[in-house]
């Protein structure tokens, strides 16, 4: 699939972070959504989203002047991975759930088991 424009790509993903349920999103503490291009160059080519951070379940004194965490998503990846824009509305959702499971503590294997990965 041709790459969406930046904004039109901001759209989708504003679109899959509201169509989260309340209390997840009420539950988001000191985290902010990036997009970028691509991934940095110590990741693979096709990384889709990217979270860094300390997760709930590791926080602990967690909280006061520390950085924000981090989700990224990388809109040329997730543009090749798909097929059209439908796939592609499905795809980021799909991601930010994925990376918004992590920032939770939910690791991979978890996320496979609920259907996630």
């Amino acid at each position: 699939m041709q790459p969406l424009p930046e904004a039109q790509f901001e759209a989708l993903v504003g679109d899959a972070l509201d169509a989260l349920p309340d209390e997840f999103f009420e539950l988001m503490d000191n985290v902010v959504v990036l997009i970028e291009d691509e991934p940095p160059d110590d990741q693979p080519d096709d990384l889709l989203g990217l979270y860094e951070g300390v997760p709930h379940t590791e926080r602990g004194e967690y909280g006061y002047m520390d950085l924000p965490d981090r989700i990224t998503l990388y809109r040329l990846p997730l543009c090749r991975f798909v097929g059209d824009r439908e796939e592609l509305v499905d795809e980021v959702r799909v991601t930010v759930v994925h990376e918004v499971a992590h920032h939770f503590g939910i690791d991979d294997d978890r996320l496979h088991d609920l259907g996630w990965a």
